[in-house]
């Protein structure tokens, strides 16, 4: 009776093997449903928030993920949510695929795993015109300003500075401006609007040349799914050779845009970059 039992075990064994494997597959499932479920902001712009007229999602990110489920050949649903359930809604399952200007860092990719990335953003040091040309090590043991909390606060560790943290990105700017700090450190697309704004009010300043940080920006995903993972990664590659990534870019932060953004980065294999992950 015992050896029949296992028989009939050994018999079944592939069979529910066969089915754990389809039930762990969100490709799969994906594309029987025929729909991509992409996560965006609801509401931060330029990458998601709801156009003044029709209320309906636009941005970077919008403009992505319909290039994204174009090239898998799926259709679009896309799901808003906020910056503080960007990874739960994808380690829940809620969405296929988050893109949401997320950036690689140690905790995130112990928790999701990312795609190639699609760009590199920058923590950069806004500084007072005359210190703009000083090297990295001049700023080490002096006092940087950043957002609590936040990668740009990070960053000013790596370099061996002194980080003085506000609640919000403003009081960080203004120590600046108010000499408390001698920089203050946030993305690129904020220094840029910043220094534009500071000109007007008669305040001259300006990026360092050198980045405190890079943050590689690419799609989340669930982790254990590697066809997924590999499709997204050949989607996007194939969105970049025909140019989709680029147009996206430049209609929403480009060099015409407020942001005046360039694209420097391709899509490639995050093992390709040289970069001091963040926590």
């Amino acid at each position: 009776m015992k050896l029949k039992t296992l028989s009939v075990a050994l018999l079944l064994s592939p069979l529910a093997l066969t089915t754990l494997a389809v039930k762990a597959d969100m490709l799969a499932d994906i594309q029987a449903r025929g729909q991509l479920n992409c996560g965006v902001y609801s509401d931060v712009p330029p990458f998601s928030s709801p156009d003044a007229q029709t209320r309906q999602l636009v941005g970077m990110d919008v403009d992505l993920c319909t290039a994204l489920a174009k090239q898998m050949g799926l259709k679009l649903n896309l799901m808003p949510t906020s910056v503080e359930a960007r990874i739960p809604v994808l380690t829940t399952g809620r969405v296929d695929v988050l893109i949401a200007n997320l950036a690689y860092t140690k905790t995130r990719a112990s928790q999701i795993q990312f795609s190639d990335p699609y760009y590199v953003a920058k923590e950069m040091l806004v500084v007072k015109s005359p210190n703009a040309d000083q090297p990295k090590s001049f700023f080490k043991d002096k006092r940087i300003s950043a957002t609590k909390g936040t990668t740009s606060e990070q960053s000013i560790y790596l370099a061996g500075a002194k980080a003085i943290t506000f609640q919000d990105t403003a009081s960080a700017y203004l120590a600046l401006q108010q000499n408390k700090s001698v920089g203050f450190v946030t993305n690129t697309m904020t220094a840029i609007k910043m220094i534009s704004q500071a000109k007007k009010g008669g305040v001259d300043l300006a990026m360092t040349s050198f980045p405190m940080a890079l943050e590689p920006i690419g799609i989340g995903m669930k982790q254990g799914e590697p066809a997924l993972l590999a499709k997204v990664n050949a989607s996007l590659k194939a969105m970049d050779d025909q140019g989709e990534i680029d147009q996206i870019w430049n209609k929403w932060i480009g060099p015409n845009t407020e942001y005046k953004m360039v694209r420097e980065d391709k899509v490639q294999p995050l093992s390709n970059l040289k970069f001091q992950p963040l926590e």
